[in-house]
């Protein structure tokens, strides 16, 4: 699969693997929670819990994914925690009762920040050797992953309703395209002996308070995984239950949101290129708040697509510019600012669960439009780098090192 000459697309198709392997893994238990709910006889209150363990494994996981980062690299570390992944389906699947499948979504959580950390790390060290955009594109692929899963899910409900099958051969797929990524994946950088790895660090200390500008970061992240992830979750139960859509017409809600997302991926990274990652932040991230707060005080089935559309139009671009801009701040920041970032995706719903269920479902995405808005606040706060011409693939390959 990579056997490519140009050493740019070797590297950015087996990153890709990784990111679509990590939306293929969450979107394939995501779609079997029906399942696992009657199978365990679980509470509406005890899935919101469950969702919120692998949240809480996430932002848990902070210390020891950046121990591991600095130990083992990027490239091991997404290849263990991959196959860790991978091997998890099986456990949740068995989980006998609902004390061990709250343990098993906790290491998922700690798991998925692991590989989230790593894969990004492989991105934006990708950009920065080729001096070329395409973190982008990669973060595409995760949603090309989640909608295949969508489809396997679909397929798997068609054939057989046994979780531990369908998640057997999920397992299966997983395996096929981690096993293709390993050759194309980048080595670390090795830091010269007489350098520390992070020199914002003083001797002789591990570890130090973030800088200003990586909470910026983290807070930017961590509402735009929120705005993301609950937008994924709710956004069908508000086009049944409040725009009052047909049962044909009511996932279109997540579609529009998905399509969206994938289209902004694929051009985003020309945008980056043309008007720079904290306009494309700003601007974009604005136009997800605006859109999706006159949605949900027009009402209806129209303006709730056309508002779920600015979401995933405008959120699409945030999480690869953070990243970028994380990742030049050091492995420890990009740690930080994954993490809280995996944990927005996680916790998030939940969180805006609990708003809807304490009032209502408007009130809850009118939560979600607020964080956009937090987004594009937060942005103006961060030091982007300048907009670069992308360099000729001719002309990358010839600069390889």
């Amino acid at each position: 699969m990579f056997r490519v000459h140009d050493p740019f697309r070797r590297g950015q198709l087996a990153i890709a693997a990784l990111f679509c392997s990590l939306g293929f893994q969450y979107a394939t238990w995501a779609s079997r929670l029906p399942a696992i709910k009657a199978h365990l006889g679980l509470s509406s209150a005890e899935v919101g819990l469950l969702l919120m363990a692998t949240g809480v494994g996430a932002a848990a996981s902070f210390p020891l994914v950046a121990w591991l980062m600095r130990r083992v690299g990027s490239r091991r570390l997404s290849l263990v925690s991959a196959l860790g992944l991978t091997l998890l389906l099986f456990a949740m699947a068995a989980a006998p009762d609902y004390p061990v499948a709250l343990v098993v979504m906790c290491c998922d959580g700690v798991l998925v920040a692991c590989l989230n950390v790593a894969m990004n790390a492989q991105g934006a060290a990708l950009e920065a050797r080729f001096e070329r955009n395409a973190m982008a594109r990669l973060h595409a692929t995760f949603s090309g992953g989640s909608l295949a899963a969508a489809l396997l899910a679909s397929a798997m409900n068609a054939v057989t309703s046994t979780v531990a099958v369908h998640f057997a051969v999920a397992a299966v797929l997983l395996l096929l395209v981690l096993a293709s990524s390993r050759p194309g994946l980048l080595v670390d950088e090795v830091t010269a002996p007489d350098q520390p790895a992070d020199t914002a660090k003083p001797a002789g200390r591990t570890w130090s308070l973030p800088a200003r500008m990586t909470l910026w970061m983290g807070l930017a992240m961590a509402f735009g995984t929120v705005t993301e992830g609950a937008m994924n979750d709710w956004s069908a139960l508000y086009m049944k239950d409040v725009a009052k859509a047909s049962a044909e017409v009511a996932p279109l809600g997540i579609a529009v949101v998905s399509v969206m997302m994938v289209l902004a991926r694929l051009f985003a990274d020309g945008w980056r290129a043309r008007w720079g990652d904290g306009r494309v932040v700003r601007t974009g991230s604005a136009v997800a708040g605006l859109g999706l707060a006159l949605a949900l005080l027009s009402g209806g089935v129209g303006p709730a697509l056309i508002g779920f559309a600015c979401v995933g139009l405008g959120i699409a671009a945030v999480t690869p510019c953070v990243y970028v801009a994380a990742a030049g701040q050091g492995s420890d920041a990009l740690t930080l600012v994954a993490t809280m970032g995996t944990t927005g995706l996680l916790a998030g719903p939940p969180v805006i669960g609990f708003v809807a269920n304490a009032s209502s479902l408007v009130w809850g995405l009118g939560a979600v439009a607020a964080s956009a808005v937090v987004v594009s606040l937060c942005s103006t706060q961060i030091r982007w780098t300048a907009p670069e011409p992308e360099v000729a693939p001719v002309a990358a390959a010839a600069s390889a090192p």
